[in-house]
Parts: structure tokens; sequence; C-alpha cells
């Protein structure tokens, strides 16, 4: 239970032992003036390592939807978190290397077993959430402001399952399962609806394996991890980026089957 006093910036919280008025509260510029400005939803006390947190929520309105002028496809990826149409990459070998040292770093501390040892796992998984969340947010953020410059809708793989679905190496099975692809997931359809930017789900069966050129389907067109070339056309591509355009074309495709008949040209791309 809360009242809050934005123009005092402080906050009145109901406690077991009776009101505790006056208590102060900071944050970013941007976050105060969110809690100033908007409505304040539920909120969460938290203590943690010594400190207090006050999680608020705010409700923000929703931009009118856009019609979208195509699709912004985005493949989810272990060595590549996420890889879009236009063939950016988002967090890559600087986000693996950050994510094997702390593989190892945890691995040292889950070997000693000391009580020491158990805090300081504790306190390194907090933080490496924290990283997480904060690089899921950039990268959901990158995505959806170049949609929205462009006028195009964000097409992303159906997340359900994706664990399940995709084959690994031994090395690659802790950075897979390490990953918070549902929090991007949810990270990018709110951002998206906030402006005004429309996201669909698509299957991502065999867009990996497909030729965004010329539509051949063979497992052999991966000749390795990061490479893409066609047995029937020839075309050689980045594997991601293929599997992006692949999906930005379901996200067209999905987008027409359940909205009104799409009147733009198909996806095209240019191979560099």
């Amino acid at each position: 239970m809360l009242s809050w006093r934005s123009d005092a910036r402080t906050v009145s919280i109901w406690t077991i032992d009776g009101r505790l008025k006056g208590v102060a509260y900071t944050g970013s510029p941007a976050q105060l003036k969110a809690v100033a400005e908007l409505p304040v939803g539920e909120s969460d006390l938290v203590h943690r390592d010594g400190m207090w947190f006050l999680y608020a929520t705010v409700e923000v309105a929703e931009a009118d939807p856009v019609d979208p002028q195509g699709f912004l496809g985005v493949d989810l990826g272990v060595v590549n978190i996420a890889t879009d149409s236009d063939g950016r990459v988002y967090a890559g070998e600087k986000l693996n290397r950050y994510r094997r040292r702390q593989l190892r770093l945890r691995a040292r501390l889950q070997a000693k077993d000391t009580k020491s040892a158990r805090r300081l796992l504790a306190r390194r998984k907090r933080k490496e959430a924290r990283h997480a969340t904060d690089t899921n947010h950039v990268i959901s953020k990158s995505i959806v402001a170049e949609a929205a410059r462009t006028s195009r809708g964000v097409a992303v793989e159906r997340l359900t399952g994706i664990r399940q679905r995709v084959r690994l190496r031994k090395p690659q099975r802790a950075a897979m399962h390490g990953w918070a692809f549902a929090q991007l997931g949810s990270f990018l359809t709110y951002k998206a609806r906030r402006a005004g930017v429309a996201v669909v789900q698509v299957d991502p069966a065999y867009t990996s394996q497909t030729c965004a050129q010329c539509g051949h389907r063979d497992k052999r067109n991966r000749p390795d991890q990061a490479s893409f070339v066609c047995r029937s056309c020839g075309v050689v591509a980045h594997a991601d980026r293929n599997a992006a355009v692949n999906i930005a074309q379901r996200g067209v495709d999905d987008w027409g089957a359940v909205n009104r008949p799409y009147a733009a040209p198909r996806c095209t791309q240019q191979w560099g």
C-alpha cells in the first residue's frame, strides 16, 4: 500500500508496524518523470544486498497501430542472439566471450562448494540476470526503432519450444539454456506496441535450410553454422541473415492471412 508525492519525491508506505511517511526515492530522469506524470500501478518493495528497491509499474498509452509496409525478420540463435533481415547482428561474439567467462567463474565457485562460494554464486547469478535483461532491452529497442523508422512490422520466430527444437553440440547447450529468449520476445512485443509497430510470430521450421532467393530447401545448404550456400541457385549468404529473410517473408504471408489482403510485393533482398 503506497501513496506517492512526486513533487517532494517521497513515498508513504503502509507496513505491519503502521504507515512509514516521507520515504525519499530516486531513479533515472526518465523513471522520475514517468512516476510523476503517468498512473502508477502495482509496485514491489524489494530488499537486496542490504538495500531497498521500489519496483513501480506505470500505465503507458499505446501508439496507434500502423499498417506495415513489409516486415523486418529476426532470427534468434546461440552464436548471435539476434540477426535481422537487413543483415544487422545483435550481441554476437563480444557477448559470447562474456558468457563463456561467466560460465568458467561459476564452475570454479561450484567446485569449491563453500558457504562464501555459494554466496558469491547467488550474487553473480543476479548480476548475470541484470546483464541479460539490459542486453535484451538494447536489442529489442534497436529492432523496434529500425522497424518504426522504415514503416515495417517485426516478424520473429515463434518461441514456444525453442530449446527443444534446436539441436546443439554439448558446449553450446549452456549458452542456449542460459539465455532469456522469452524475455527478449516480451520486450519486443511491448516496445513494438508502444511504437505502433506490428509484431507477428511465425513458424521457423526449415527457415535455416531454405534459400531466401529461390526457395530451394536442403539441409546440405548449411555447410557449417555461419554459412549458407544454395545447392540449386548457388547463392552464398550468412546463414542467420538468410533465415531472417525467410522469417520476414513469412511475416508478410501471415499478416496478409490474418488481416486484409497484403498489397505490397514480396520481400526482396539484395545480397552483398
